[in-house]
């Protein structure tokens, strides 16, 4: 079985990419890795595309119309499908599906191994998910995966600045939310509602705060407590108000604001030190948090003039 570090590469191969698309990955279920890349060529070269076979689940979100595409499954040509912008094609790569590339293209592609399906019912008690509705050469209208390509593309497109907390929270939601509208997942009722004991709330924060470059993941900490990621992610928010990722922003930007009453301090070297990438993705966090930017925010803070932005 094929493993998600080399998904951008299998990826590359597959749509005779000339370079390996960037991809971000998360381990948060256990020994069972997930995937997303971005893939786009205005120029391709032309002909069927590549080989995925694997025990797996290709969920592409597609951002390009393509008109008229040429499925192929098992060696051989299947039907036409126009392909709309903003729709979701699910392919079950154990047939092989393969496509003609005679025209631009640009899409999300998520790796979902069968694996990972497995797991998700077994932390949520609920039955097993035998297989996803993959009707071949049919597209979803799917809001929900377009809410989170769209938040996942820009992490791709940056890859410095979103921590593995949030990759790992995001690629949690995407296989829940699949695994649910395309394979028929049921929530058993009696699964966990109830938030962590005072203690795990106070050793959870203590390892966030401790790491605001966010470079733990989400499981890593979920097991201080021996507890699967979804449970403590659910935990987690109902004991806080927000899920992990988000709290761990709330601290930067916390962390920035003590940082700037020092006056002498420089707005790049405070992001860096708040566990931003850089000093833009401070200012674009900032600003969103506070409604204002960090320079205006220091300004009005300490009463005098202060450059940055």
């Amino acid at each position: 079985m094929a493993q998600a570090g080399s998904f951008g590469q299998r990826v590359g191969q597959y749509l005779h990419l000339r370079d390996a698309p960037t991809s971000l990955i998360t381990r948060s279920m256990r020994g069972v890795d997930l995937a997303v890349t971005e893939t786009q060529n205005d120029n391709p070269v032309q002909g069927l595309s590549g080989s995925l076979a694997d025990e797996a689940y290709l969920v592409s979100l597609k951002l390009h119309n393509y008109p008229d595409c040429e499925l192929w499954e098992h060696g051989r040509c299947v039907t036409k499908a126009d392909v709309r912008a903003g729709t979701t094609w699910l392919y079950d790569l154990r047939h092989d599906p393969r496509y003609v590339i005679d025209k631009p293209f640009h899409s999300l592609q998520f790796y979902l191994p069968r694996s990972a399906l497995d797991r998700i019912a077994a932390e949520t008690s609920a039955p097993r998910v035998r297989d996803l509705d993959c009707r071949f050469g049919f597209g979803h209208d799917d809001d929900v995966m377009r809410h989170i390509g769209a938040s996942l593309l820009q992490g791709l497109r940056r890859p410095d600045e979103p921590n593995q907390l949030f990759i790992d929270h995001m690629m949690l939601a995407f296989s829940a939310h699949v695994a649910q509208a395309y394979g028929g997942l049921q929530r058993v009722t009696k699964s966990a509602r109830g938030g962590l004991a005072p203690w795990q709330v106070k050793r959870a924060c203590e390892k966030l705060d401790s790491d605001l470059g966010g470079r733990l993941s989400l499981q890593q900490i979920a097991a201080e407590f021996g507890l699967s990621v979804s449970h403590f992610s659910r935990a987690f928010r109902v004991s806080t108000g927000l899920p992990p990722h988000q709290w761990l922003l709330h601290q930067r930007v916390k962390a920035a604001k003590e940082l700037m009453t020092v006056r002498e301090l420089p707005l790049a070297e405070i992001a860096i030190s708040a566990g931003f990438a850089n000093q833009s993705h401070f200012t674009r966090v900032f600003s969103g948090f506070i409604g204002v930017s960090p320079g205006v925010w220091r300004r009005e803070a300490l009463g005098g003039p202060e450059g940055g932005a």
